[in-house]
């Protein structure tokens, strides 16, 4: 059954996200307050392989808002004008050092579209070359070949949990047929 959406109340309001309370309705019922979750850029990354090594280019990084350290897969926001391949490959660029080859849309998903509106954007390629130093060395303590062996085994021992990387990986390793 399709919602009705009746009403739509801005609660907060920036340049990252907005955060509304909906007035929805259903067949047989009423949502009076219903939160909502508006990101104002969606996101776009990249599974980079590479098949001589046999790995998978990986960011080790920190976050703060989990208090947590992971492999992440380079990603990041649609910039304004940006398509999404293009946000990809200056993603893997900006963060690694490393510039993509050509990309192949992956996967495309809403992480959570009962709450929010975002949209992820994930592609692969398997071939890159090494430019120089990653312009955001913000972004990782460091950077690292991943060995498409330990992939699998790293989901499952919950040494990688970035949403986004996981679902890129795991569409990845069934496009291989892992």
């Amino acid at each position: 059954m399709e919602w009705t959406v009746h009403d739509e109340r801005i609660v907060y309001d920036s340049a990252w996200v907005r955060v509304a309370v909906a007035d929805v309705s259903f067949e047989g019922g009423r949502v009076p307050e219903h939160h909502v979750v508006r990101v104002t850029a969606q996101v776009a990354g990249a599974v980079v392989f590479d098949p001589q090594q046999d790995a998978v280019l990986m960011l080790w990084r920190h976050r703060f808002i989990t208090g947590s350290w992971g492999y992440e897969v380079p990603a990041g926001r649609i910039e304004a004008g940006e398509v999404p391949l293009e946000a990809a490959a200056r993603e893997v660029l900006e963060e690694t050092g490393y510039r993509p080859g050509v990309l192949e849309s992956l996967i495309r998903w809403h992480p959570s579209q009962g709450l929010m509106d975002q949209t992820f954007h994930s592609f692969v390629t398997e071939s890159s070359a090494h430019i120089g130093a990653a312009v955001d060395a913000h972004e990782a303590e460091r950077i690292e070949w991943v060995p498409t062996t330990e992939v699998a085994r790293m989901i499952d021992a919950g040494e990688i949990v970035d949403g986004f990387t996981v679902v890129s990986l795991l569409a990845w390793l069934r496009r291989r047929g892992a």
